[in-house]
């Protein structure tokens, strides 16, 4: 499995590439995978501060998507901004992140991180404690993610 992070300085550009340029590069890329799933997120907010889309200084990517429930929405907005991010932005290791919302009360949150140690022990440390501080079980209808090893060669 592979995951392909793209960043658009606006959703002008995004629209102009899907109306020009999109359907003759995805045409050459015919048969070479299978499956893909594709979502476009409007960024909110960092998660700690200054994101860019840059990878070199990251070896770990964790991304985690969020349906949440319709009347919880502003909640779970809040908790991130008041509780996750300042866990996380305090968490050696934790180099930057975003988080972004798409239609259906979707939400994704994308965090960048020096190492696999330095996650793990992030996640041992606080996660559970953070998770029933911010009632996430509440706001939360669904959650996937997937904890991703950067791989050098496919940053562009």
């Amino acid at each position: 499995m592979a995951h392909v992070f793209a960043f658009w300085e606006s959703r002008a550009f995004y629209d102009s590439f899907m109306a020009r340029s999109h359907d003759r590069l995805a045409s050459a890329q015919s048969g070479t995978f299978k499956d893909a799933q594709v979502r476009l997120f409007d960024y909110r907010f960092d998660v700690k501060t200054g994101f860019e889309p840059r990878f070199t200084d990251a070896d770990l990517l964790r991304v985690a998507l969020c349906r949440v429930h319709e009347e919880r929405v502003e909640h779970f907005v809040l908790m991130q901004e008041k509780v996750w991010n300042p866990a996380m932005a305090g968490s050696p290791g934790m180099v930057r992140g975003l988080f972004g919302e798409a239609p259906g009360n979707e939400f994704m949150v994308l965090s960048m991180w020096r190492s696999a140690a330095e996650h793990g022990k992030y996640r041992s440390e606080r996660v559970e404690r953070l998770a029933l501080r911010a009632q996430t079980e509440a706001d939360v209808a669904a959650l996937t993610g997937d904890v991703v090893d950067m791989e050098p060669s496919w940053t562009v």
